[in-house]
């Protein structure tokens, strides 16, 4: 496979070396490596393949804000065919999916219509998108409490602050100060950074709690 190793295209990949995240939307960031490194040592002729087939991705951690600064997270789904000219690289297509976290999108169908766009340029063919919910994805299947938890992520608010901060939690204030109560939540907007490579990560978080009522929108 002498024309896959000395590839001049994959010594211009940003994979094997120091990266730094990028959090705002850049779609610059994705990379193409031509199916044709590989078919050209096969004989395979790119205009009259022997099989047919797609190639099949899922990104679990998509995730963006929304117009007034909420995240919003999404399991993503891409398919591309056995045709396309290129494969996205895989590093730099984390890279890319990263760069959603901070920036604001006016809707789901707007996120995928720029990632269907961006993914169909790298790949020089139609690449089809879907982005399902964290409980709706048919490629995620959880053993949870999620029938009996309240999720708490469609709290219709304004975030500026994106740090820790305990002060934020407050009691609910339509309750009686001795009202008690017991509660299931559930959040799929947990969101950290390795401290090592500054990688985030996301996580859904359920919550049990009995005493006094937790404000939502606070939590």
């Amino acid at each position: 496979m002498a024309n896959y190793q000395n590839a001049t295209e994959l010594s211009k990949l940003t994979l094997g070396k120091s990266t730094q995240y990028c959090s705002e939307y850049t779609a610059d960031l994705l990379q193409g490596v031509p199916r044709s490194l590989n078919r050209d040592d096969l004989a395979l002729n790119q205009s009259n393949l022997p099989f047919v087939g797609e190639d099949v991705w899922y990104g679990y951690e998509l995730s963006w804000l929304n117009n007034k600064g909420k995240p919003v997270v999404a399991v993503a789904e891409f398919r591309f065919a056995c045709t396309s000219e290129n494969i996205v690289e895989s590093k730099s297509f984390k890279l890319y999916l990263n760069s959603f976290n901070q920036t604001r999108f006016a809707s789901v169908k707007e996120v995928e219509q720029i990632l269907a766009k961006d993914l169909s340029k790298i790949a020089g063919a139609q690449a089809n998108v879907s982005l399902f919910g964290v409980d709706h994805c048919p490629a995620l299947d959880i053993a949870t409490k999620k029938d009996s938890c309240f999720c708490i992520d469609g709290e219709d608010i304004s975030i500026d602050n994106y740090q820790y901060d305990a002060k934020l939690l407050a009691t609910a204030q339509d309750k009686t100060e001795d009202s008690q109560v017991e509660e299931y939540l559930v959040s799929h907007l947990l969101k950290s950074n390795c401290l090592i490579t500054n990688q985030p990560d996301w996580a859904s978080v359920y919550i049990h709690y009995r005493g006094k009522a937790i404000d939502h929108s606070a939590l």
